[in-house]
């Protein structure tokens, strides 16, 4: 008796709880960001934007924003107004200035990934998250489509290659990295690797930098003209500090994900891409770092 009390106790709470969240006012959200708007019956105001202006292909089939090319964002009522999530279809040259878009409005960016194999072009989803004030996260959102909208203007057909030519066929030297760095590097075939390990637990059992939780970076090229290329692992806390800090050192990132299902504390992975001469990218990677360790990863010390 004294169980079933509590737990209509609870419902009661949590339905006055909901009830003191203002409806979503879908007309305004969708005035604001340029976009239709509907709302569903649980107080959901969703956005869209189909990507219908590229023609793609997956495994020779055309196909269109219905089959799964439509950019969106969802708004639900919350404590500080609305909680907004979305996934945002992107193609190669667009993910940098979408990603620098959603960063500049405020936004989180939790995902970087492709939904198809065999695409043409290649198709990627960076999905963004953000909560505040209906009004503001609708105007983020159209920040970010506007700076998609604008790489399209533009060249309607999207790039195949970053700026900036492919590097000079070359050594790296090791010497000057690793004093940037930190950390001792391996070097082959005229690469240069740096590596450094964390440590967690999966299933139970101790895994670190040999079981693949790795931060790890490669500088191909020359010292005057090299890319790197590589992998941060962080913990959810750093994400977003590591993900602004890479695109502040012009660095690019090319995909955002995890690796692993069961370990702890939860690890993700961000793969970047940079150009340039070897040290201003060392220096670039050093700063990324640094502020990854001044985030304070809690969910290291509790594990």
């Amino acid at each position: 008796m004294i169980r079933r009390i509590v737990l209509l106790f609870i419902a009661v709470a949590v339905f006055f709880a909901s009830a003191t969240h203002a409806a979503l006012d879908a007309d305004a959200i969708g005035k604001i960001a340029a976009a239709k708007a509907t709302a569903s019956p649980d107080g959901v105001v969703r956005i869209t934007f189909p990507r219908s202006e590229v023609n793609v292909t997956v495994d020779g089939t055309s196909l269109k924003p219905f089959a799964g090319l439509t950019a969106w964002a969802a708004f639900t009522p919350s404590d500080a107004g609305a909680m907004m999530m979305g996934d945002t279809v992107v193609f190669e040259d667009e993910v940098a200035p979408a990603m620098d878009a959603a960063f500049a409005a405020g936004l989180e960016v939790t995902a970087l990934h492709n939904h198809f194999l065999f695409d043409e072009p290649k198709v990627f989803f960076m999905h963004i998250g953000g909560e505040g004030k209906p009004e503001e996260l609708a105007g983020a959102v159209k920040q970010v489509w506007d700076a998609i909208k604008a790489v399209r203007a533009a060249a309607p057909a999207p790039a195949k290659v970053f700026p900036g030519g492919a590097p000079e066929v070359g050594v790296i030297t090791p010497d000057p990295l690793e004093a940037i760095i930190g950390a001792k590097a391996t070097a082959q075939d005229g690469m240069v690797k740096f590596t450094i390990g964390r440590d967690g637990t999966m299933h139970g059992t101790k895994i670190g930098a040999s079981m693949g939780l790795t931060t790890w970076a490669v500088f191909t090229g020359s010292d005057s003209s090299a890319v790197v290329d590589g992998d941060v692992i962080m913990v959810a806390s750093e994400v977003q500090t590591v993900l602004r800090s890479l695109r502040k050192a012009g660095i690019y990132v090319v995909a955002l994900h995890n690796h692993m299902i069961g370990e702890s504390p939860a690890f993700y992975f961000v793969h970047f891409w940079g150009k340039g001469p070897a040290r201003e990218l060392a220096n670039g990677l050093k700063d990324v770092f640094n502020a990854q360790k001044s985030v304070g990863t809690k969910e290291m010390k509790e594990h």
